[in-house]
């Protein structure tokens, strides 16, 4: 069992930027894939970005891609999603995910999930 806990969220303006977080419980976080999915109001969960289990294979959205990174420590059992020139298309809850799979963009494909972290971004 993976317990996820997103932090870091708020209100930021467009070109800023915003550091999520989330941290697992339990001893086998460097096992997991990590990823990042988002729900806007009123649209589906979308694929934001996805980190292999020891960090050396990345995957990104396009429409984040070359804004956002996504980074983990596993001796911090952390999972970190770096947010520059956010817009305000961006605003959504953003949620963070594991998974055994390797690097998917499909969200049935993660096992576990954190409770969620709104990100507002003001024009």
């Amino acid at each position: 069992q993976v317990q996820l806990v997103e932090s870091g969220g708020g209100l930021v303006q467009a070109g800023g930027s915003l550091r999520l977080s989330c941290a697992a419980s339990g001893r086998t976080f460097s096992t997991y894939t990590m990823a990042w999915f988002r729900r806007a109001a009123g649209k589906e969960r979308e694929f934001v970005a996805a980190i292999s289990a020891k960090g050396g294979s990345t995957s990104y959205a396009d429409s984040v891609k070359g804004r956002f990174t996504i980074s983990r420590d596993n001796a911090k059992n952390t999972v970190y999603l770096q947010m520059n020139s956010p817009k305000p298309e961006d605003t959504a809850v953003y949620y963070c995910a594991a998974g055994v799979a390797g690097v998917q963009r499909t969200p049935g494909l993660y096992r576990y999930w954190g409770q969620g972290t709104q990100v507002t971004v003001s024009s």
